[in-house]
C-alpha cells in the first residue's frame, strides 16, 4: 500500500494517524539527464520530477500535511492564496477532507490552473495587483489573516512564515533523494518565489545530517527570474536579508514580490555553501522547451527555472563537471496553456488527405 507522505511521518510536524489524508503523493522519480547535462559538460545531472504528484506539482506534499493538520484541529474552512499549484493542491485535499476552500488568486495566474482549482470545488477570487505589487500583496495577506481568525477557519499559504506544518511535508523530498541517489549530492538547484521550497528541502537534509545518514549537506542553490529577484542577488552579494521588488517576471508561480521566507533561504544556502542564481525569462522559456524536446520532460516555466540556473552555472564554469547535481522540477506544463502556446508557436499539425499520406509512403519519406 502506498503510504504517500506518511512514509516520512517521523520527520513531519506531528499529526495523529486518524487525521492523515493521502492521495498517493510523493515517491516521485529521480532521472538522469541524457542530453542537457552533457551539452554543458555535466556528467551527473539529475532531475527530481515532482510533477508526477496527484495534482501535478510538489505542492501536494504541502497540502497533504496542511489539510491533515486542519482535520486534527477540527477546522472546516481553508483560506488560502495561490498563483496556481498551491491552490490546486489545497482544493484537491480539501475536497477529500470535506473542507471548504476559498483562494485569493494572483493577478497573472494561468487560466488552466484556475480551472483545475474550480474543478475541485474551490471558490476563487482573482485580485488586481496581487503578485505584482508588494503593497497590494501584503494587503491581501492582511485580509486573509482576518478571515482566517474565525474559530473554524485556518489560513494556508505555502511558506514557513504562515503554514509551517504544511511546509514540513515538503521535507520528504530530501529523504527521497537520499534513498534514490547513488552518490552524495554536491549541488541541489531549486527555484524560489517566496523561498519556502528551498528552506523545506534544506531542512530535510539537515534532518538527515543530524541523524547521521549523510556526512555533509548538498550545496543549496537558489534560482530566481531576474524580474523577481528578492533573494538570489542578496544571497550572492553577501547580504543577510532579502528585499521586496516590483515583480516583472512572466514566470507564473514565481511572482512573489515580498521576501516571505527569503531570509531563511539566505541562511540555509549560505550554511550549505550554496549561492543565488538569477536567470532571464527568455532563458527559462528556452530551457522549458529543451526539457521537452531533449529530455521528454513536460515542465512548466517555474519548474524549468532550477534547470535554467544549473545550466547557466555550468556554462559559467561554476560547477565541477564531475559533480553530482540535482534539479527539482516542481510542476507540470499541462497547467499552463500560454507557455505551451509559446513553446509550440512555430510548429503546427496540418490536416492532410489519405492520398497525401499514401504519396509520402510511395516516396519513402
Amino acid at each position: 500500500m502506498n503510504q504517500g507522505l506518511w512514509k516520512y511521518a517521523d520527520w513531519i510536524d506531528p499529526i495523529p494517524s486518524h487525521a492523515r489524508l493521502t492521495l498517493g503523493e510523493g515517491g516521485t522519480p529521480l532521472i538522469r539527464s541524457r542530453r542537457l547535462g552533457p551539452s554543458v559538460g555535466l556528467k551527473n545531472l539529475f532531475f527530481k520530477v515532482e510533477f508526477t504528484n496527484p495534482t501535478g506539482s510538489y505542492k501536494d506534499r504541502f497540502a497533504c500535511a496542511a489539510i491533515s493538520d486542519m482535520i486534527a484541529n477540527g477546522k472546516t474552512e481553508c483560506i488560502a492564496t495561490s498563483s496556481g499549484n498551491t491552490g490546486a493542491a489545497l482544493a484537491a485535499y480539501c475536497a477529500l477532507a470535506g473542507i471548504t476552500c476559498e483562494i485569493a488568486i494572483v493577478e497573472k495566474a494561468p487560466e488552466g490552473k484556475l480551472r483545475q482549482m474550480l474543478a475541485y470545488g474551490a471558490r476563487l477570487y482573482r485580485i488586481r495587483g496581487f503578485g505584482v505589487d508588494s503593497q497590494t500583496s501584503e494587503g491581501v495577506i492582511d485580509c486573509l489573516k482576518t478571515l482566517s481568525s474565525r474559530p473554524q477557519a485556518q489560513m494556508q499559504i505555502s511558506a514557513f512564515a504562515y503554514s509551517p506544518v504544511g511546509m514540513s511535508g515538503v521535507c520528504g523530498i530530501s529523504h527521497e533523494l537520499f534513498e534514490q541517489s547513488t552518490a552524495p549530492i554536491d549541488h541541489l538547484f531549486c527555484m524560489a518565489g517566496g523561498g519556502g521550497f528551498v528552506v523545506a528541502i534544506a531542512r530535510g537534509f539537515q534532518q538527515l545530517l543530524q541523524g547521521g545518514r549523510i556526512a555533509r549537506l548538498p550545496r543549496m542553490e537558489c534560482v530566481q527570474p531576474e524580474g523577481n529577484d528578492t533573494i538570489s542577488s542578496p544571497l550572492r552579494q553577501g547580504a543577510e536579508f532579502g528585499r521586496t521588488v516590483e515583480c516583472t517576471t512572466r514566470i507564473s508561480g514565481l511572482q512573489v514580490p515580498q521576501v516571505i521566507d527569503g531570509n531563511q533561504v539566505i541562511a540555509v544556502c549560505r550554511e550549505s555553501g550554496g549561492t543565488g542564481h538569477v536567470v532571464t525569462d527568455e532563458w527559462v522559456f528556452e530551457v522549458q522547451s529543451r526539457l521537452s524536446r531533449e529530455e521528454g520532460l513536460f515542465a512548466e516555466p517555474a519548474a524549468s527555472t532550477a534547470v535554467a540556473g544549473a545550466l547557466q552555472a555550468a556554462q559559467q564554469g561554476l560547477i565541477d563537471p564531475e559533480a553530482n547535481v540535482v534539479c527539482v522540477i516542481s510542476g507540470s506544463a499541462f497547467k499552463d496553456p500560454p507557455s505551451l502556446e509559446a513553446m509550440t508557436s512555430k510548429v503546427s499539425c496540418p490536416m492532410i488527405d489519405l492520398v497525401d499520406l499514401q504519396q509520402r509512403v510511395h516516396q519513402g519519406v
